[in-house]
């Protein structure tokens, strides 16, 4: 078990047939944290409404997330556009798990990180209804083509590999529309005197530093299987966690970065 100080974790999508709860369940099953802030999406109500899938592993997602949060780690539960009807319990008192509309958390070495989700920059990213219905049938299309890609590469015996972000990366709109969430995040954090801040939503993981607010994205479980983990000596680590986990990225401006870089199997030694 790899013992660390806090893990974001974001875009569950429990209830989504293209979530990877598999993936998830073996990261939790390694990794032991003091905090672990959700930041949104982590049932997705909308795919829910649409088609009932809920398998077993959903459930024990849910259930080891509230067994860490009653055995000590504090659990933080920032609802996202998914779950958006989580919102009206923000200010409610659930003990165990607290409802968040954000969060603001103190690393190891005293810098302000701030987490929301991140479907409050929409207006800025899409710029109309039309635009934003468009890319919500494209995206299914490209889940749709992930799905069997994976499907494929399982039965030849290749690791997983998301078809999905290789084709977005590809697409300058899309590009371009990460670009402004991205800026519009920073933006925030700056003026809300944070010196850094944590989003999901846009399914798009990436750790970027610039000389004020360094912006960190934890990615998501229907794509890229990525959690955002602090070290106790205060470094962020960007993880990707499919049969060949790996560090992606680490901040250099909020913690001492360390050299190590570690494989799957180390982990699970």
């Amino acid at each position: 078990m790899n013992d660390v100080r806090t893990i974001w974790l974001s875009d569950l999508h429990l209830g989504h047939r293209d979530s990877k709860t598999d993936f998830l369940i073996d990261f939790l099953d390694h990794y032991h944290a003091d905090t672990i802030v959700l930041v949104g999406d982590i049932v997705d109500l909308w795919a829910l409404n649409n088609r009932h899938h809920w398998p077993e592993s959903h459930n024990t997602v849910l259930s080891m997330l509230l067994d860490r949060a009653h055995q000590g780690c504090k659990l933080v539960y920032i609802p996202g556009n998914h779950d958006t009807a989580l919102r009206q319990f923000i200010k409610f008192d659930f003990g165990k798990v607290e409802v968040k509309q954000r969060y603001i958390h103190t690393s190891a070495t005293g810098k302000r990180i701030l987490a929301l989700h991140g479907d409050e920059f929409d207006s800025l990213v899409c710029h109309s209804k039309l635009h934003a219905f468009i890319g919500d049938v494209g995206y299914d299309f490209l889940l749709w083509l992930n799905r069997w890609w994976s499907k494929s590469r399982r039965l030849t015996g290749l690791p997983y590999w998301s078809l999905a972000g290789y084709l977005k990366a590809r697409v300058d709109k899309a590009n371009a529309a990460i670009t402004r969430f991205r800026d519009a995040a920073m933006s925030f954090a700056k003026r809300q005197q944070c010196d850094a801040i944590v989003c999901g939503h846009i399914h798009h993981p990436e750790i970027v530093e610039s000389d004020t607010v360094t912006y960190l994205n934890d990615g998501d479980w229907i794509e890229n299987c990525t959690a955002l983990i602090e070290q106790h000596d205060g470094t962020l680590d960007l993880i990707q966690w499919t049969e060949n986990a790996n560090v992606i990225s680490s901040s250099q401006a909020l913690g001492v970065v360390s050299d190590r870089r570690f494989s799957y199997k180390d982990k699970v030694a």
